[in-house]
């Protein structure tokens, strides 16, 4: 049997290592086992330097998700200040909001509340090439609604089983669908609500839902796990992020979405910018003339 680290049939180790750098985007390492090492923050990587290098890779794969006109819908779902925003965030930052764009839906209107159920969310479905981040998505019925009472029992129960027909249809129609559940603990939940309280800029953040939902927390443990029973599925499954450290969220989730959806490196080429037309006379209006911004930096 040939050693498939010579060079033969398999390569040399050298373009072996070259198929698998450009299979995995360039940067990001080949998908490691369970039992590896965990990396700390501040010890074996800088959050800066590890967020940097992974939204370099989220670039590459908005590049390759635009060229091969793929489809691909990403749920974040959890706890209020869980953490789904700031994770949603720093994917987009870097992006082209033309190929990835976030659908944060408002509660229904009188009239949405007279349709489909799904079809409010069908209208915010991406076209090839595109990617489309849901903060928070059509699970609202299985947690906000579930527990505050705004769905009937019925209406629930019909969720429960529609939501994994409507999922592989979506498959079926050739959308990447990847589904994502911030888990944050009583206690950090309660810590992040007191920074919002005394943060005037993080206030707005804080609704009465939000309140609401505190003092119900063991019934959003139970519609969550009940939630997950119904709609965790061998080809829909649920990805649980641990939240209770932002950071580390953050770098962990943006870390497994990239290797959800195989990408080759498609890092825009450098360009030469070219010179600038000639001056041929044109006298531009007066400063004077035109309404400048206060510089009161």
């Amino acid at each position: 049997m040939k050693d498939k680290h010579k060079k033969g049939h398999h390569g040399t180790e050298k373009e072996d290592a070259a198929a698998n750098h450009n299979k995995h985007g360039g940067d990001l390492p080949s998908p490691e086992p369970v039992n590896s090492k965990t990396l700390y923050l501040g010890k074996d990587c800088n959050y800066e330097r590890e967020l940097s290098r992974l939204q370099v890779e989220l670039v590459k794969l908005q590049e390759w998700i635009r060229q091969e006109k793929l489809r691909v819908v990403v749920l974040f779902e959890g706890r209020d200040a869980a953490g789904k925003g700031g994770a949603i965030k720093r994917i987009t930052e870097s992006l082209n909001p033309r190929v990835c764009r976030v659908a944060a839906l408002t509660t229904p209107t009188e009239r949405e509340t007279t349709q489909w159920y799904f079809q409010r969310y069908v209208a915010h479905l991406p076209a090839a090439g595109e990617m489309v981040l849901f903060d928070r998505s059509w699970y609202n019925r299985a947690g906000v609604e579930r527990v505050m009472g705004f769905c009937t029992e019925p209406q629930y129960l019909e969720f429960m089983q529609s939501c994994p027909e409507f999922e592989r249809m979506l498959q079926r129609s050739g959308i990447h669908l990847i589904k994502y559940w911030f888990s944050v603990s009583d206690e950090e939940q309660e810590r992040r609500f007191q920074d919002r309280m005394k943060n005037p800029t993080k206030r707005w953040k804080l609704s009465p839902m939000d309140l609401e939902s505190r003092k119900r927390w063991v019934e959003y443990s139970k519609a969550k796990d009940e939630m997950l029973s119904h709609t965790d599925r061998e080809k829909t499954p649920w990805y649980v992020v641990n939240a209770d450290n932002k950071k580390k969220a953050r770098l962990n989730c943006i870390a497994h979405l990239l290797r959800q959806i195989p990408y080759h490196d498609m890092t825009p080429v450098e360009i030469e910018v070219p010179p600038r037309q000639e001056d041929t006379g044109y006298k531009r209006p007066k400063r004077s003339n035109q309404r400048f911004v206060p510089e009161v930096y």
